[in-house]
């Protein structure tokens, strides 16, 4: 089913990275990490579907996604077009969908703008006070890349690394997260693990994981 909602909110979270808060629909409902397409409701734009995850608790009044912007499109992408929208412009959301949902403790694992379906997850377990032996690992270009890194590290009981991956002025680890550097901070590879990021990255952590003891049915990725 699709609804079209009206924007009641926008946020500057990074430089090119905003929330957005949204009509919610009566009735309408979703589990943490899961994602919805939407598409910006004006002529020539509604059959452009992306996926974006839902980034609010699941029951708060209003919807929010945190998206990232391109601005390499030359103004033909959904994101790009997206940033230069207001509050009491209209998008519109369809019917929820993901494969990335909560399986119990573990690492959360993220490229970039990766990490937004583990943000209603992670406000989830914060906001039951459940985030003890919970680890978050995100890597970004630079530290301004970086998205919610002062809500993160204000969550209690959630132990985080951040690492850059091109960032020369930055005091944080300067690593690719591979083999060498997941062994380096993980000392249990039993545990759960949640992947998200580009596809490449994703499927290299998948078998990294699995050479390094992790089964392969405690591993959660977007399929």
């Amino acid at each position: 089913m699709e609804h079209s909602v009206e924007i009641l909110g926008i946020e500057d979270v990074t430089h090119n990275v905003r929330s957005y808060r949204l009509q919610r629909p009566a009735g309408y409902g979703f589990t943490p990490g899961q994602a919805t397409e939407m598409s910006l409701d004006e002529d020539g734009w509604r059959d452009n579907k992306h996926p974006f995850t839902f980034t609010a608790l699941t029951d708060d009044p209003e919807l929010e996604f945190t998206i990232k912007s391109y601005f390499d499109t030359g103004g033909a992408g959904v994101t790009e077009r997206l940033y230069g929208y207001r509050p009491g412009q209209r998008l519109l959301i369809r019917d929820v969908w993901g494969t990335i949902t909560y399986k119990g403790p573990g690492v959360f694992i993220a490229g970039g703008a990766g990490v937004t379906p583990f943000i209603a997850i992670l406000r989830d377990l914060h906001h039951r006070r459940q985030l003890d032996g919970h680890t978050l690992i995100v890597s970004n270009r630079t530290e301004a890349d970086i998205i919610l890194r002062e809500e993160f590290e204000a969550m209690r009981g959630l132990d985080i690394v951040w690492t850059v991956t091109d960032d020369p002025q930055s005091s944080l680890p300067h690593e690719r997260i591979d083999a060498k550097f997941l062994k380096s901070r993980i000392r249990d590879f039993a545990q759960n693990f949640y992947l998200c990021g580009p596809d490449p990255m994703v499927k290299q952590l998948r078998g990294t994981l699995k050479d390094l003891g992790a089964d392969v049915e405690n591993v959660t990725w977007e399929k």
